[in-house]
């Protein structure tokens, strides 16, 4: 990690200091070290994915299981976005018109077709390698985070939320771990949060993945995390 500029090192090697604020009823605290470091996305450029064993040259990145959906309104929307994107811009379109792209009638999971969801566009394709409906967004001018699946647009950012006798909320903004996957996380290979070959970002997560977490807390509890975490002396 290199808040500031300085030496490469992974969360692991950091003790959490969390950043509160207080709203609505909501306490969100915020895990400084990771919103302030210099984390980034490195699918395609050596990520290794999250199958057992190191996979950097299939491209998967963690989309090797299907996505899975928030709740039906989520599984309404997905579904009618998938309908949207043309053929070449979906690499698997011909197997959603075939099948679907759900993995059963619940709906609650994406469809895995070749190892992995089948929203993911494989290197070579000449209509772009990634996720389908990322790159459909950015098509329509729209945040990509509109139209993918939410534990998707999310990571690598989780919110682990704790009711209060008070009817309050607790709602903890940290890293997702290798411990959240469950039991695939007991043995992938790989898990991006928790390794230093990440941390090769050119600006703090907080405003990297601004769109996401203004989605997540809200645009007044976003402002005010900006602002603290981007203050001169924000990364000590």
């Amino acid at each position: 990690m290199r808040p500031g500029g300085g030496s490469v090192r992974s969360l692991r090697d950091v003790e959490r200091e969390l950043e509160e604020i207080e709203d609505d009823g909501t306490v969100w605290r915020f895990d400084r070290a990771f919103l302030t470091s210099r984390w980034t996305c490195i699918w395609g450029r050596g990520c290794q994915g999250i199958l057992p064993e190191p996979a950097a040259a299939l491209g998967h990145g963690c989309c090797s299981v299907g996505a899975e959906m928030g709740d039906e309104d989520e599984a309404r929307l997905t579904s009618a976005l998938a309908a949207m994107l043309e053929p070449d811009r979906f690499q698997h379109h011909a197997e959603a018109q075939a099948g679907g792209i759900f993995s059963d009638e619940r709906r609650t999971n994406t469809r895995v077709v070749d190892g992995a969801c089948i929203f993911l566009n494989r290197s070579g394709f000449a209509g772009g390698a990634g996720c389908a409906l990322h790159l459909a967004a950015i098509d329509a001018g729209e945040a990509p985070h509109e139209w993918k699946p939410s534990v998707c647009w999310q990571l690598p950012v989780r919110v682990d939320w704790e009711p209060q006798q008070d009817g309050s909320e607790v709602a903890t903004v940290r890293a997702w771990t290798r411990g959240d996957w469950g039991e695939i996380g007991e043995t992938m290979a790989w898990c991006c949060t928790e390794e230093p070959e990440a941390y090769v970002g050119t600006a703090p997560v907080v405003e990297t993945l601004a769109d996401e977490l203004e989605e997540l807390v809200g645009s007044v509890v976003y402002v005010e995390l900006r602002r603290r975490l981007t203050r001169p002396d924000a990364s000590g």
